[in-house]
């Protein structure tokens, strides 16, 4: 079969696929996942029935590509950050500012529902096993440069902001997630070591949680 037409046909099935994700992702946001059907779908793209069984088995199955794709959109949004930051500090800053306003976004497209079928797939992990060292590397770039703290491992304070970042997608404004972004930085800070409240951890000293976590482990509401 010559080149141009399986390029062709190539096209064709990724125009199909996209257009199926993109319509799902407008259905569930407008009527709730619930109400979303293989036949709506079809409806909505103009595509066969039979023609999107050939793609996708179930509207789950759409959703997962639909979530793995989002995803990957946004790893790639933090290494457009990363990359176009300047110094090790600026770098992290970035990187952290951005994860936070996509957590933010995020929560406010998805649904309860949604989210727990979203969040058990394979890509996931693979994901967060990607953000992780992102955000590690960035960290001991900067403890290497002398600008964050070099006192705890970096995996741990990778793990650290991630957490501590994750309390985005309940706060009303992104001017309120920049000043948590302000508040987790603070702690990678070299001075927080040894200025800053802390406490021990066999022989490491970690940075004590933000408040919101701290409240929230001593069982208060």
């Amino acid at each position: 079969m010559p080149k141009l037409w399986n390029d062709t046909i190539e096209a064709h099935r990724n125009t199909v696929r996209e257009a199926t994700l993109d319509a799902t992702a407008a259905l569930v946001a407008e009527h709730g996942l619930l109400s979303v059907t293989m036949s709506r779908i079809a409806q909505e793209t103009g595509i066969g029935r039979a023609t999107l069984y050939k793609y996708f088995p179930d509207v789950e199955a759409i959703l997962i590509a639909w979530h793995e794709r989002q995803v990957t959109s946004h790893l790639a949004q933090l290494t457009t950050a990363r990359d176009q930051a300047g110094s090790a500090e600026e770098r992290i800053q970035a990187v952290l500012e951005a994860y936070a306003l996509i957590v933010h976004e995020r929560h406010g497209h998805h649904g309860s529902n949604i989210a727990a079928l979203l969040h058990q797939g394979e890509h996931v992990a693979r994901a967060h096993q990607q953000l992780t060292g992102l955000v590690r590397d960035l960290l001991s770039e900067g403890a290497k440069a002398g600008v964050l703290r070099d006192d705890v491992m970096p995996d741990e304070l990778a793990n650290y902001c991630l957490h501590a970042l994750s309390a985005a997608g309940s706060l009303p404004s992104k001017a309120a997630v920049r000043r948590l972004v302000t508040v987790t930085l603070a702690g990678l800070h070299p001075r927080a070591a040894t200025t800053g409240p802390s406490r021990r951890d066999g022989d490491a000293r970690v940075p004590e949680p933000p408040a919101h976590q701290r409240h929230h482990q001593h069982g208060a509401h």
